[in-house]
């Protein structure tokens, strides 16, 4: 590892610690936070981001029309009653929902026979959901338990235009001709995606813990997302800590905020609003949620190369993506929320790895440690860098492109969290 001369060298400077219901885009969180908001909490979900192709051609560019979409996500908080969140956040017209349902999800684009449920908004079958807006649907009775995988499927008579979506889901999701939405069987749903359309959240109410703000937010980019862990295994880092607590026998909910790509003071036009702006959108409108966790960085330091997928973005010093750091710290403060830092993962051997680069991870992993501008603090760094080399992932944890770990490297970084501190 560098040594602080080194960083000097390098000229970095290290700052000194110091019913139905609709939510506008610009929406802040309420000051009750949601936890006595009728016992609803979040179980799952994923950040919307406006419709790109930057890697493979997806659905979220053409929309759907006379369609059904199927996705099945793994809550990790139960309850007696389930809601959805659907967003049109990036949507350029209103969006036409003409019908939705859950059920417990079975094989592939299957259900399990008897388990689905037809979801309702202000008592009606379908919805329009404002463009730039976000929809809550009714309260349905449907028993979850912790880790349990449920299908939520939408059907879409009319054109949508370019759909709001969530790029990078590492999973999978269907997609049928004509109206689906109560089928059992998965025969109907012949095309595929990796993608999450519309679907940004599932709430659940009536389980043991719904009046606690015990609920956890991961933050952060591609390596919170679950790049390079395997498809439908639910590998990411926030679904092993998911399964860490729920193994103690107290489950609570961990809600995967990343996104592929994101950084913390620059937009994007592939990978989201940047983290000091999405913040307010994706985290403190969140229901029972006491902690987040907050990995990012990386995207912005290696982002002004030109291997950034989608071009460079404007080159961010170590003090900027600091300064970035401590505004998402003062709005996560603001609503009663403690954050949990994260030192950034290793870079050597990637298409971000040049010595200037390595320096600025060095110099903002040193802040992060030793500042104290958080609540506490996760070694994410040390947790997956091979001993040998601290600069690069250890070989057992990598994924492939020494950047993103894999499967073993997610759980690595899991089960460094300290669960009782969270």
């Amino acid at each position: 590892m560098k040594t602080t001369s080194t960083l000097r060298r390098a000229g970095i400077t290290l700052l000194a610690a110091t019913t139905l219901t609709a939510i506008p885009t610009a929406a802040t969180a309420d000051p009750s936070h949601g936890a006595r908001a009728a016992g609803w909490h979040g179980a799952w979900a994923a950040s919307p981001q406006s419709a790109t192709a930057p890697f493979a051609p997806n659905w979220s560019q053409t929309g759907f029309a006379d369609q059904t979409v199927r996705q099945t996500v793994r809550v990790t908080a139960g309850g007696t009653r389930a809601r959805i969140e659907l967003s049109n956040r990036y949507g350029s017209t209103p969006l036409k929902v003409t019908g939705a349902t859950v059920a417990r999800a079975a094989e592939g684009g299957a259900v399990r026979p008897g388990s689905v449920r037809t979801l309702t908004f202000g008592g009606r079958d379908s919805v329009t959901v404002p463009a730039g807006g976000t929809l809550i649907s009714d309260g349905v009775p449907f028993r979850t338990t912790a880790l349990e995988p449920v299908t939520v499927t939408l059907y879409l008579a009319g054109p949508t235009g370019p759909a709001t979506f969530h790029h990078m889901a590492a999973a999978t999701s269907y997609r049928a001709a004509g109206d689906h939405r109560a089928d059992t069987a998965g025969t109907a749903f012949t095309e595929t995606s990796g993608s999450w359309y519309y679907l940004s959240g599932v709430e659940v109410s009536g389980g043991p813990r719904t009046a606690r703000r015990d609920g956890i937010v991961a933050f952060g980019d591609s390596i919170t997302d679950g790049v390079g862990s395997t498809t439908d295994a639910d590998n990411r880092y926030p679904d092993e800590l998911a399964e860490r607590l729920a193994a103690t026998g107290r489950p609570r909910a961990v809600l995967n905020h990343g996104i592929g790509g994101n950084e913390v003071t620059n937009d994007t036009t592939w990978a989201g609003e940047k983290a000091v702006a999405r913040f307010k959108k994706d985290v403190l409108t969140e229901k029972g949620v006491g902690t987040v966790i907050l990995l990012e960085g990386i995207n912005d330091i290696g982002g002004s190369g030109p291997a950034f997928p989608g071009g460079p973005t404007p080159e961010v010093s170590v003090n900027q993506l600091i300064e970035g750091h401590r505004t998402l710290i003062r709005q996560a403060h603001a609503h009663g929320i403690k954050v949990v830092g994260a030192t950034l993962t290793p870079i050597k051997g990637s298409f971000y790895f040049t010595p200037e680069n390595e320096a600025k991870r060095e110099a903002f992993n040193a802040w992060v440690r030793t500042s104290g501008a958080y609540d506490s603090v996760v070694d994410f760094d040390r947790a997956v860098a091979d001993p040998s080399d601290p600069d690069r992932i250890l070989p057992a944890y990598d994924s492939g492109d020494h950047l993103h770990p894999g499967d073993a490297g997610y759980r690595a970084m899991a089960e460094a969290l300290d669960v009782d501190r969270l």
